[in-house]
């Protein structure tokens, strides 16, 4: 792609390198330079340059790492800082936002180098004061995110995905812990065992441990209800959300933009009820029977949103994508038997893999469970738990949220789990 700063094209394209534009190199077009050259260009700089091309100092950008959260910790930030008067910009998995209007649909969840660098461009021309960002471990092990000078990092958890990319989960925490590594200002999960950090300029939320944001007690009666300490003083807020995770996520965005905004905390803690949540993420689709779908597609994920009904017989319908890590499938079978009075086991995005192998791995984790049903049509398997469900039941249907489409061989065929719900009921 190209964008112009200051007059000056910036490509990271060799097709579209010449003699008046600058080539942007980086880890996955290092290999072009000399292409860049024969069309012409002379002036060829390295993407962890960019920031000294670009004028960033009118904005402050915000970056969430995570294996869970992300989503939901950078919505909550944008919308809390839109709430408190201040022009934000939010990229990320749902898309490329301003100001509370949507500019891209959906994307890579953290896009290339001179990706980054035209939305923060464009959030500058629109004068926000923000710029959040999800940043996944892709995007950092691939150097996505070189050149960018980052206000505050947020880290959510680090837990198993992405082993199909990352090949061990040890390689998998070191790339996620490394983006922690500077003395950026950061705000930490101190819950997380896996999480290594530079404790300079570093602050922390918690539940369990001693933190900067520390959750003394919740409640979901009615939704959720979160007291916290911040040295020494308490503060509360409440929210329709529902989930433990939820209250991490909550927290983790209220600590971010106390630590960007220095405003007071009750200040803040009174606009987080107007952030109902995103898409996907813990959505409930329908009350009566209660029907809540939820992108979880990894054993943690998974385990916190079960987790959150405890009290409710949960029938809870899932399957795991294809061409990606098959070591997690089992252990996501054996989440599920934990937790589930039914389970139904189905097709999510299988890709290029046969889905009936898919569900044999899922199955090789669930041992000895009263009820376990196998339906590779997913619209089936969502009409067999809804025609299930009573008033003591809670059906949760996991692992594509609000995608708007099934994956299989390499075609997207149109299909939302809320659509279905939605079609039955």
């Amino acid at each position: 792609m190209q964008i112009i700063i200051n007059n000056k094209t910036y490509t990271d394209n060799s097709n579209e390198a010449n003699e008046n534009s600058v080539f942007v190199v980086s880890k996955q077009n290092e290999k072009f330079v000399d292409a860049a050259k024969s069309k012409g260009c002379t002036e060829i700089i390295q993407a962890k340059d960019l920031d000294q091309h670009f004028d960033m100092s009118s904005i402050k950008v915000i970056g969430i790492t995570g294996t869970n959260g992300k989503t939901t910790t950078a919505a909550a930030i944008y919308s809390f800082l839109l709430d408190l008067g201040y022009k934000v910009a939010l990229q990320g998995t749902r898309g490329f936002f301003i100001n509370d209007e949507r500019i891209e649909e959906y994307s890579l969840t953290t896009p290339v180098q001179l990706g980054n660098f035209a939305h923060i461009q464009k959030a500058i021309e629109n004068e926000c004061d923000f710029f959040v960002m999800e940043v996944s471990s892709h995007a950092i092990e691939q150097k996505r995110i070189e050149g960018i000078k980052f206000e505050l990092k947020i880290h959510t958890n680090i837990t198993r995905d992405h082993l199909d990319y990352h090949k061990t989960i040890e390689e998998y925490i070191n790339v996620k812990n490394s983006f922690l590594r500077d003395d950026t200002k950061k705000l930490i999960n101190k819950d997380d065992k896996n999480v290594r950090f530079n404790t300079k300029n570093t602050l922390a939320y918690s539940l369990d441990d001693p933190s900067t944001y520390k959750v003394a007690a919740y409640s979901f009666k009615n939704g959720m209800h979160v007291m916290f300490s911040h040295f020494g003083k308490m503060h509360s807020f409440s929210s329709t959300m529902m989930g433990i995770f939820n209250v991490y996520n909550l927290m983790a965005a209220v600590g971010a933009v106390h630590m960007l905004t220095n405003k007071d905390l009750d200040e803040i803690c009174e606009v987080v009820e107007d952030f109902a949540g995103v898409s996907g993420r813990m959505e409930t689709i329908h009350a009566d029977p209660l029907i809540i779908v939820d992108f979880a597609h990894t054993p943690d994920g998974m385990k916190e949103v079960l987790q959150s009904f405890n009290e409710r017989d949960i029938i809870c319908v899932f399957g795991a994508g294809g061409d990606r890590d098959q070591d997690k499938r089992p252990l996501m079978g054996s989440i599920a038997a934990s937790y589930s009075k039914h389970i139904i086991v189905t097709s999510d995005n299988p890709r290029f893999e046969d889905p009936d192998l898919i569900v044999e791995d899922i199955l090789k984790g669930i041992k000895n469970h009263q009820s376990v049903k196998v339906d590779i049509n997913r619209k089936a398997a969502i009409k067999m738990a809804i025609d299930m469900a009573d008033k003591d039941s809670v059906v949760l249907i996991l692992g594509k949220g609000d995608e708007s489409t099934q994956t299989i061989y390499d075609k997207k065929i149109p299909f939302s789990d809320k659509e279905e719900i939605l079609k039955h009921i």
